[in-house]
């Protein structure tokens, strides 16, 4: 790279020439594929699963993929950025699995030198679980996707075997999934792959008695060729072994086959797994080129000669293509040998393309290449490409332009798991968890700290959401005993390529990030070599978007920072523990960095993976209320101890970290820095910091419910500044403080307010440079009416009132949406809420509430939000968290009708409301 004038913008070597990242890249996404019965058929097999799970360790079978080594240290209750360590070496005498699994691996190991060779014997193959003939009569009878922990129940006490760490769920132990499948003698001469979005961990594939393979990463993606194991013509038996070791991540991981799970049939010469990627160059509003690379495996004892032919559709919001082709590419002939794998590229350009960007400036559009294989004149393969056209440029100074404009990173992290549902995935789930997101303002997604479902980047690609795809939370040094440091000389390699062949097309997904506050941070050189490796990796199969790492200790002058192609800082940017008190502590304290990483390298953009971490309790209101802007949890400053709660007055974060207010100021001192993730969008299960006793977090700006905490609106404010919004907190129900100090803050996307009590102004206050709230701290509580109005340019801009309520006396209920599909997957989510006679939320009522329902729907789970409810999901009885409870109705599939969701608490008059199911 050279410097011009000591600032240059990125850019990224190619072969022979430069590509700079200011030439727009197109991309298509999980290589959607038609279900045509006579060329490929992608069919979901997640019906009619059989499921057994060994009650402990000491049950279980000794079908091991590879020994582990003994806990001997407490990892409870770990201080979140404590540094990683060593590795400890696991001695094992019985015979593991692992030889026969590593060749499941060969596809993504570029040395041919490296690759696996299986070894001879069938192990496991007399197990009477991968038995055809084996009685699983009395097994449970599950559907996919499936999270066997979800249910519960949670276990307590801080000496539990699973901790607060990894959510308090018997996430831990071994299981087995079975299914009969009946293959048509009608497909003898096909290929026929499993393909597993993702299981939590440690799969291995039976068929028919015969071992497969398998892959130990629970959050990648990956497939099997089960075509010299089928019985063509009659049935065969699936078995899949699950092992999810305890300690293995610092949150709630699930647990099974916990994504879809599909059976790909295709012509033995066909388009491989994740076999196209898309490019493009030279975009203006009346043309751009578009390169379409695809790899053909002829997995045929023939030598063949193949026509790959492909037409560019658009699609439109309903993901429905265009009746004509807005693009054709001049067909191509591949030559391939009997069990060769070819790749061509070929080009065309489209006229007037609808470029994919974030909204609200811009829209996501989208669109499909349709892409055939033919012998002599027929069509034996298709296979779609979901892509989008769209520009990229990541400026030193500016930050992130999508399409020449400057877009401001406005992000959150998000964990996988979907609040009481589990890690099980479900698209309705994941799609309201956005929806809520976008209406704070939010505008980009990073995937901590693995690769999502599938369906989740078809999601943010259908949006517009901008996306971090991040692989890695440990590389070799280990921060919990059985996390991925275990596998990761094995399988860093393949879980890299996998990971980014699925992805690579994906509009959404502008960065990838490989790791997360890893270990080698410590380890200088070596670290860096280590990071390095990875780094190859990612450019052999993208050369076109940039890398970053996530870094919380590592500074300028050290070798690792200079690795990626990006900045990445977690909490760093604003300083780590300055505070006096954090004086002689041996945790991490760093002075704010934004400065000192953007004069050693002048050349990247800067970018804050983690910020904020913050902590809040919905509804939850301690006093005395901090004067600080930012300051850490402790018992009478902000937290509870007595109850594992945490105020809402939104002025508490991790001891790490900073209040929304410090990380805003910093990032406005700072305008070269792009923008943030802020640490969470969501609760997740797990990582209750700074109370492991509870079972789910209190960083997230929505609660693990679904229901907004006051940050939220702290977010709006400021995220969405031409929305005419005022927030006023706490609530006004504080009888046992009558004439004491009850501070009243207003969160405004105007630029100034006046407070009214009971009709009285206590004044009007205007925010100061670097201030995002306003504060009238000396307020003494009676009973009544608050009162704000909001002002922008001197006019009125927006008006909330906030009003002490009268005692419980009637359950609201709410439906996010009253019409879904009778698939057996759509989902409704019923806000319950405890009201007094005039329809106020009663703010600090926790009463029982008993669901109930009737008709072609089922309740899937419920949930209030409190961190330290440990009443299991599936309870059809949750007390109310001030004021407010969550129930999840599922629809039941093929059947259509009314369901009614009823709910009632002892001396409140009931609620019901009705679904229908279409």
């Amino acid at each position: 790279m050279r410097r011009n004038n000591k600032r240059y913008w990125f850019k990224l070597f190619n072969a022979s020439h430069i590509l700079l990242l200011t030439v727009a890249i197109l991309w298509g996404c999980s290589s959607k594929i038609i279900q045509t019965e006579n060329v490929r058929q992608r069919i979901s097999i997640n019906e009619g699963w059989k499921f057994f799970k060994y009650h402990s360790a000491k049950e279980a079978d000794s079908l091991i993929y590879d020994a582990r080594p003994e806990i001997t240290i407490e990892t409870e209750n770990k201080v979140a950025d404590a540094k990683p360590t060593e590795a400890v070496e696991a001695v094992t005498k019985q015979q593991v699995l692992k030889p026969w699994i590593l060749p499941s691996a060969n596809d993504f190991i570029n040395d041919p030198a490296q690759k696996h060779i299986r070894p001879e014997g069938n192990p496991g193959g007399d197990f009477p679980f991968v038995q055809p003939g084996f009685n699983d009569g009395n097994w449970e009878n599950v559907n996919l996707p499936h999270d066997w922990a979800a249910k519960g129940p949670f276990l307590t006490g801080l000496d539990s075997e699973v901790g607060g760490g990894m959510g308090r769920l018997p996430v831990n132990g071994v299981a087995w999934y079975r299914k009969k499948m009946d293959i048509p003698a009608t497909d003898k001469g096909k290929s026929v792959f499993l393909d597993v979005d993702g299981a939590m961990s440690y799969a291995i594939v039976w068929l028919n008695g015969q071992l497969v393979g398998g892959w130990p990463y629970g959050y990648n993606s990956w497939r099997l060729d089960l075509t010299p194991y089928l019985n063509f013509g009659g049935e065969n038996q699936l078995a899949i072994r699950i092992d999810n070791p305890n300690h293995s991540a610092r949150w709630y991981p699930g647990a099974g086959l916990y994504r879809n799970v599909w059976l790909v049939k295709t012509s033995p010469v066909h388009v491989a797994q994740w076999g196209t990627t898309i490019k493009t160059t030279n975009i203006s509003k009346e043309s751009a080129t578009i390169s379409l690379k695809v790899k053909v495996d002829n997995q045929s004892t023939n030598n063949v000669e193949t026509e790959v032919s492909t037409s560019v559709f658009e699609l439109d919001k309903k993901g429905e293509k265009s009746a004509k082709p807005v693009a054709v590419f001049e067909p191509m002939k591949m030559q391939l040998q009997a069990g060769e794998s070819v790749s061509g590229e070929h080009s065309v350009k489209i006229e007037n393309p609808k470029l994919w960007g974030p909204p609200p400036t811009q829209q996501p559009n989208l669109y499909v290449a349709v892409t055939t294989l033919s012998q002599k004149g027929k069509i034996i393969d298709e296979y779609e490409t979901r892509f989008g056209i769209r520009s990229l440029e990541f400026n030193p100074d500016k930050g992130l332009l999508v399409n020449g404009d400057r877009i401001f990173i406005k992000g959150v992290n998000n964990h996988h798991d979907l609040g009481a549902l589990g890690a099980a995935f479900n698209t309705r789930a994941a799609e309201r968890q956005l929806e809520i997101l976008r209406e704070m303002g939010c505008n980009a997604i990073r995937m901590s700290h693995n690769p999502p479902t599938p369906e989740l980047l078809e999601l943010t690609d259908k949006m517009g959401f901008l996306v971090i795809d991040e692989i890695f939370d440990s590389w070799e040094r280990k921060k919990t005993p059985h996390d991925f440091h275990l596998i990761f000389r094995d399988w860093s390699e393949p879980d890299t390529r996998a990971f980014i062949r699925r992805d690579k097309n994906c509009p959404s997904v502008i960065i990838w990030s490989f790791g997360n506050e890893v270990g080698e941070q410590y380890t200088a050189e070596e670290g860096a070599a280590l990071a390095q490796r990875i780094q190859n990796i990612i450019k052999e199969e993208d050369p076109t978007r940039p890398t970053i790492l996530a870094m919380n200790f590592a500074k300028p002058e050290m070798p690792l920072s200079a690795v990626p192609d990006l900045i990445g800082l977690n909490y760093q940017g604003e300083g780590i523990r300055q505070d006096p008190e954090f004086e002689g502590t041996d945790r991490i304290r760093t002075p704010a960095q934004y400065n000192a990483f953007h004069q050693k390298f002048p050349e990247k953009m800067i970018l804050s993976c983690e910020t904020a971490s913050a902590f809040s309790s919905r509804g939850i209101y301690l006093f005395p209320v901090s004067d600080q802007v930012s300051a850490p949890v402790r018992d009478g400053r902000g937290g509870d101890s007595n109850i594992c709660q945490v105020s809402s007055y939104e002025l508490h974060a991790v001891d790490f970290g900073s209040t929304a207010d410090k990380v805003f100021a910093s990032l406005e001192k700072h305008p070269f820095v792009a923008g943030e993730f802020v640490w969470t969008g969501w609760d997740y299960i797990g990582e209750p910091t700074p109370y492991y006793e509870a079972k789910s977090s209190y960083s997230g700006i929505i609660d693990l419910a679904g229901f907004k905490k006051d940050r939220f609106y702290l977010y709006q404010s400021h995220w969405r500044p031409d929305l005419p919004m005022v927030h006023i907190l706490p609530h006004w129900n504080w009888p046992e403080r009558v004439g004491e100090i009850t501070p009243v803050h207003v969160f405004t996307s105007g630029n100034e307010a006046e407070l009214f009590l009971n009709g009285k102004s206590l004044g009007k206050k205007k925010k100061g440079e670097y201030e995002y709230r306003l504060r009238w701290d000396e307020i003494r509580y009676e009973p009544g009416e608050l009162k704000a109005v909001a002002y922008k340019n001197g006019g009125v801009w927006a008006e909330e009132t906030v009003k002490t309520t009268g005692e419980a006396a009637q359950l609201k209920a709410t439906a996010d949406r009253k019409i879904i599909s009778a698939d057996g997957k759509d989902l409704s989510f019923v806000t319950l809420e405890i009201c007094d006679n005039e329809g106020l939320m009663v703010p600090r009522s926790n009463n029982l509430i008993e669901f109930s329902i009737e008709g072609p729907g089922e309740i899937v789970a419920t949930d209030n939000g409190d961190p330290m409810n440990l009443v299991a999901f599936p309870s059809l009885s949750r007390n109310a968290f001030n004021g407010m409870a969550l129930a999840i109705v599922r629809s039941k599939p093929g059947k259509k009708g009314t369901i009614l969701l009823k709910a009632k608490s002892a001396g409140l008059k009931d609620a019901e409301i009705k679904i229908e199911s279409k």
